[in-house]
């Protein structure tokens, strides 16, 4: 299957306070907030939406292709990518501009305060699909995850007019495009990806129902945080998977992206939607485990065995076969 994987690709600044957020906030004062939370370390990752998306298809053994703008400071990153499977060979290489940079604060409670500056994901909106599918072939799915909102409006209008199945993931944008932005962005997509609080802000600002965003899509897929996630397709069941016990609660900087690149791994592969958010929820339960988004390290073995004490034997042996080409812990 040959995936693309558009969307942003930045460094990451991982900052940790040593207490709850909520308790500097002041009700009835919300409106007017001015705060300063002096942090306990500082930790510069590898990260992006796309680019953390395709690292796990491409430890997975998926080579996707990754379609984003990034600065001249790109050197080292793409060799990291490529050696991990990921093809590279079609990102745009800003001139003047420096790799997005992306800073978040989390605390006790794993609640995150962030900010992203875009950098070179500005020039995004420059990248055409189509000279890069006429090098590589018509892409069977495309992933569109945060990204210059003028670039992820067009990769949905040709993916929607040439046929091609795309994922919608809007996330981290949603709060900044209006409704009929996001219209753009879900209508039609093949899978839509949101967490809990990101449908009901697409509800809001769209004023769509619910159910009206469900019959606007094939598969709509919610994460509800620490009880799993949510498949949902019109007139099929829902279906609902838990979440593996992790070993740690590090750092959930990149914990909904890798839960993208395993569940479209899942799909990939031909699973069911049931494997397929048990792969994403393992992946997700790694990456919970580490400080960094692309930090997480299994062989095969150790993947399939935490998997199969998570979901059981029956699941275990639908993905062993599609994980022969895991050998060895990603370095």
């Amino acid at each position: 299957m040959k995936i693309a994987v558009a969307g942003s690709v930045g460094r990451d600044h991982l900052m940790t306070f040593p207490g709850k957020f909520t308790d500097s906030l002041v009700a009835g004062s919300l409106e007017k907030v001015s705060l300063s939370f002096l942090v306990d370390g500082l930790d510069v990752r590898r990260g992006g939406c796309a680019a953390n998306i395709a690292f796990g298809l491409g430890v997975l053994g998926l080579n996707p292709v990754l379609v984003a703008a990034v600065g001249k400071d790109w050197v080292d990153y793409e060799s990291w990518l490529t050696r991990h499977g990921v093809v590279t060979s079609h990102v745009l290489v800003s001139e003047n501009l420096h790799t997005a940079l992306y800073m978040v604060t989390t605390d006790t409670e794993l609640n995150q305060i962030a900010s992203f500056f875009p950098g070179a994901m500005s020039e995004a909106r420059n990248i055409e699909l189509d000279p890069i599918m006429e090098k590589t072939g018509t892409f069977d799915l495309v992933i569109i995850s945060p990204d210059d909102p003028d670039a992820m409006l067009r990769h949905t209008e040709l993916c929607r007019t040439r046929g091609i199945p795309f994922a919608a993931d809007p996330s981290q944008q949603m709060a900044r495009m209006d409704g009929d932005a996001i219209k753009q962005l879900i209508d039609g997509a093949t899978y839509l990806f949101m967490n809990e609080y990101e449908l009901a802000l697409a509800i809001q600002k769209t004023g769509w129902s619910d159910s009206e965003i469900l019959n606007r899509v094939k598969t709509r897929v919610v994460t509800l945080g620490s009880n799993g996630a949510q498949v949902e397709r019109v007139g099929h069941e829902k279906v609902v998977v838990g979440v593996p016990q992790e070993d740690a609660k590090i750092d959930p900087t990149g914990v909904g992206d890798s839960f993208r690149s395993g569940f479209l791994a899942g799909v990939a592969w031909g699973l069911s939607d049931e494997r397929c958010a048990q792969l994403g929820s393992m992946i997700a339960t790694y990456v919970i485990e580490t400080k960094g988004t692309q930090e997480y390290r299994f062989t095969r073995e150790t993947f399939l065995n935490r998997f199969r004490t998570a979901y059981g034997d029956a699941a275990a042996a639908d993905i062993a076969s599609h994980l022969a080409r895991i050998t060895t812990a990603p370095q």
